[in-house]
């Protein structure tokens, strides 16, 4: 299906083989494989030949240069999701034709990444067909993303659809029922046309999986796309989708995002309907899991956020709290404090440049700029680890059990983790809404705070099996801010992206990072940063990072 090599079987780590009637997790992730493909139509397999080799490392050129699309399907897939449902409204594309041309593009990009677990082009194209009848027959739209192409990440849940959420033993499940997300999309209008790859129980900060192998970063193959969501950032950072949907509990949205250079927000829990999406986790609310859009824009975030809020979630969904969508005021010189550090892992030098150039820059545009002190942050990241494993990882060791699957290396924590009493997860929570309150006078101290930047994570992108650490991202889950991903405009420049020769590392992962640290590796890949306001404060944090990036311009 594809030629980059992958690393799956040979890090899986040896385990009893099922019960006697039971499947073994390496047929099942045969048969799923080679399903996958044969959903693939043949006309869209790009020749074993014809794709790009190992050394190719930039594979963004390649479906436009791949002659299987046309002139026309380019422009569609290269436009904006903003612009896509404007052109459909307007009668200049049909759904029919935005709908195939991204199912072509999407087939391209998996070849490329391997991005993708379930496809469904035939129900897509024939939905894309129903609402152009519908369009020729009343002159309307169903609704304001009207044949818009969405993809979803594995664990949102489609009828018949396998959600396998990294598991090899779901991964041929088909599921009975659909998440609340689905139908709502599908009532404004959008088109569910593929289902992308995560990571075991979506809890590694890449996408590699037993079953599916591992999903690799489409600016340069070499690297990771992230994780858990990273099967949505190869694919939108290929065009292959306009807009996805992906989840975070500890930075599963924005580490991808920053991966591959696209948008994202993580919004506060409550905010969009996911009680129903499939976990590999069900019942741990210690930290709670959210959803939020992926895409190329801020304008396309805030389409499918406005409108998502907007369809009145919290009838269908009762963790859902009843908040419509709210206009917003943006200072003209908003007051930003900025995280150059969270003492915990130093951020490469890329993503140090590129903080310093953005704030070099916001205060040349007369933003109030201080600083922010990492103060909590250490210990915010060990309540999020030990919340992690609080069930000594019953929950996921015994869905590997059901197929004799491995536990990967990277799950080691929760292989060998001891389950916490009752007791003991209500004094850690105790202690995190402790720490919770702190931040919060602290934030309500810097008078007239409007947001937190900093980087998203430590890294550009690291290599594929280096991506060790999630401070920047997961402090934020535990305190439940809403906080964007976005790309900086700048670049990771080999030349002068190097660590001081008197360089202190913090830490031993700290150090890890710096020896890990390879300058030719992520040469020119975009470094994106974080914007993180208050609970519940995503329309202004969406409009404040389009202000934002239009600055940096």
């Amino acid at each position: 299906m594809n030629n980059f090599k992958d690393d799956t079987a040979s890090q899986a780590i040896k385990m009893e083989p099922p019960k006697v009637g039971e499947q073994d997790w390496t047929d099942i992730a045969a048969k799923a494989q080679t399903k996958l493909l044969n959903s693939i139509p043949r006309e869209w397999r790009i020749p074993y030949a014809q794709l790009p080799q190992d050394e190719h490392q930039d594979v963004t050129s390649f479906p436009n240069d791949c002659g299987l699309l046309s002139t026309e399907e380019v422009k569609i897939t290269e436009s904006f999701a903003t612009e896509i449902v404007g052109a459909v409204a307007a009668g200049e594309w049909t759904a029919e034709e935005v709908t195939t041309a991204f199912c072509k593009r999407a087939a391209v990009a998996h070849q490329l990444t391997r991005c993708l677990t379930v496809l469904m082009f035939d129900e897509a194209i024939a939905y894309a067909k129903k609402l152009d009848a519908h369009f020729t027959r009343t002159g309307t739209t169903v609704g304001p993303l009207h044949g818009l192409p969405v993809s979803l990440k594995d664990n949102f849940n489609l009828v018949g659809k396998p959600s396998s959420v990294g598991f090899c033993g779901w991964a041929l499940e088909p599921c009975a029922e659909e998440s609340t997300i689905v139908g709502m999309l599908r009532e404004l209008g959008a088109v569910a046309f593929v289902k992308t790859n995560v990571p075991v129980a979506m809890m590694i900060a890449e996408s590699v999986n037993n079953c599916y192998g591992r999903t690799v970063n489409p600016l340069s193959r070499a690297l990771t796309s992230g994780g858990s969501s990273g099967g949505e950032s190869a694919l939108i950072a290929l065009r292959g989708s306009p807009l996805g949907v992906g989840t975070d509990i500890g930075g599963s949205l924005r580490i991808p995002a920053a991966c591959t250079g696209i948008f994202t927000i993580r919004p506060s829990y409550g905010r969009f309907p996911h009680f129903d999406a499939r976990s590999g986790m069900r019942g741990n609310e210690a930290v709670g899991a959210v959803h939020g859009p992926m895409a190329r824009s801020v304008a396309d975030l805030r389409l499918w956020a406005e409108n998502v809020v907007g369809a009145k979630p919290w009838r269908k969904d009762p963790k859902c709290i009843e908040l419509p969508w709210r206009p917003v005021q943006i200072k003209e010189k908003p007051k930003i404090a900025v995280l150059w550090d969270n003492g915990i892992v130093t951020p490469t030098p890329p993503v140090r440049r590129a903080l310093k150039i953005v704030v070099d820059k916001l205060k040349a545009r007369g933003y109030d700029i201080v600083d922010w002190s990492p103060q909590d942050h250490a210990e915010a990241m060990e309540l999020l680890g030990r919340f992690f494993v609080a069930d000594g990882g019953k929950s996921i060791r015994k869905i590997l059990e059901e197929v004799g699957e491995p536990f990967r290396p990277e799950m080691h924590d929760y292989e060998v983790a001891k389950e916490l009493g009752v007791y003991e997860l209500w004094q850690l929570q105790a202690v995190r809404t402790s720490l919770c309150k702190r931040y919060l006078d602290r934030w309500a101290a810097c008078e007239g705070l409007d947001a937190i930047l900093g980087p998203t994570t430590p890294y550009a992108a690291p290599k594929n099996g280096q991506f060790k650490n999630v401070s920047y991202t997961g402090v934020f889950n535990i305190l439940d801010y809403s906080s964007v991903s976005f790309p900086a405009g700048v670049n990771a420049d080999k030349a002068i992206d190097v660590y001081p020769k008197d360089f202190k590392p913090h830490s031993d992962i700290d150090k890890v990072t710096q020896e890990d640290y390879d300058p030719a590796a992520v040469h020119d890949i975009p470094v994106s940063l974080q914007l993180t306001g208050q609970r519940l404060q995503e329309e202004k944090l969406l409009a404040l990072t389009e202000k934002l990036v239009a600055h940096l311009a």
